[in-house]
């Protein structure tokens, strides 16, 4: 009886060490994965702040949670597929990533002609409608676009992540994985999150500063000021950047699997050859769109 204890402790302190031993290797190479997939998880932050703003201001939470939950739907789904694809079908990976490649530059052109087929739209469609029902139906139209977006730089995510542990076993294949994807929405979200609200910041602190006495009252109060007046520039900003995000990821795509493209760019800094290669997918799918609706009557319709 004695001899069976002790040989069932010796079970569970080796399956300790094992586990302990699986969480080791699976925080270094979650960092490593985090290191691979930075850049792109900067993309998704610019894209999701541009995204989850031009809404009023009583709206912008509860869009961010309906993005956020779009996103978490999205891991639900990739994660599997991936695992799956990698296992059984990596050719079509590659496919699967230049679908999401052209979509991403078609957003990211989508958007430069936007702004010049409507330059006097000073400001967001949400603030300038008064009927309710209309007012949904652009925030709903708004967050499917956010959600899919995040699909298609959420597989990339994933893929690379998978691509960094795809030699190790597949209890750490999941663990790192989906660690980066987890990752990939909350921590992204919950910056746009911070990002788009931090003017009440700031409006709280000149609150507390007229209340108060001392030397940092003058501190508080500037600081609030700053945040109330720089987060109109920080939104347009990130929007900016996160167009040029959309072109780059979705011409780094194609740049990184087609070898005579990236063949054919390679004299160019890489960053402009991605650009330019994103823009020119995105030019030609928009302006394949814009040709059939006109062939159909219909007036151009661009998100």
């Amino acid at each position: 009886m004695t001899g069976g204890f002790f040989a069932v402790l010796d079970d569970i302190a080796i399956l300790l060490d094992d586990t302990a031993v699986l969480l080791d290797d699976a925080a270094v190479m979650s960092k490593v994965a985090a290191k691979k997939t930075a850049g792109l998880l900067g993309d998704d932050l610019a894209v999701g702040a541009e995204k989850a703003t031009g809404f009023l201001a009583s709206r912008e939470l509860p869009v961010l949670w309906a993005i956020t939950k779009g996103s978490f739907i999205n891991k639900l789904i990739i994660l599997p597929l991936a695992f799956l694809l990698s296992a059984f079908v990596p050719w079509l990976i590659v496919p699967v990533l230049l679908l999401g490649g052209a979509y991403l530059g078609y957003e990211g052109a989508e958007k430069i002609y936007h702004v010049f087929a409507h330059s006097t739209d000073d400001k967001p469609a949400a603030e300038m409608v008064s009927d309710k029902t209309e007012l949904l139906k652009i925030e709903d139209e708004k967050i499917k676009s956010a959600v899919r977006t995040d699909f298609i730089l959420s597989v990339e995510i994933i893929i690379i992540a998978l691509g960094t542990v795809v030699e190790q076993s597949l209890m750490l294949q999941l663990i790192v994985v989906s660690l980066i994807a987890l990752i990939a929405t909350i921590g992204v979200y919950g910056l746009v999150a911070l990002l788009v609200r931090m003017d009440d910041v700031g409006f709280f602190l000149i609150a507390r500063a007229q209340k108060m006495q001392g030397r940092l009252v003058r501190i508080m109060g500037w600081a609030g000021t700053v945040l109330v007046a720089s987060l109109p520039k920080v939104i347009r900003g990130l929007g900016i950047i996160g167009t040029l995000a959309m072109l780059l990821v979705g011409g780094g795509i194609f740049t990184h699997n087609i070898n005579f493209l990236h063949h054919a760019v390679e004299f160019m800094p890489s960053l402009l050859a991605d650009l330019l290669v994103g823009l020119a997918v995105g030019g030609v799918l928009l302006s394949v769109q814009l040709l059939v609706q006109k062939m159909r009557g219909n007036e151009p319709v661009v998100s």
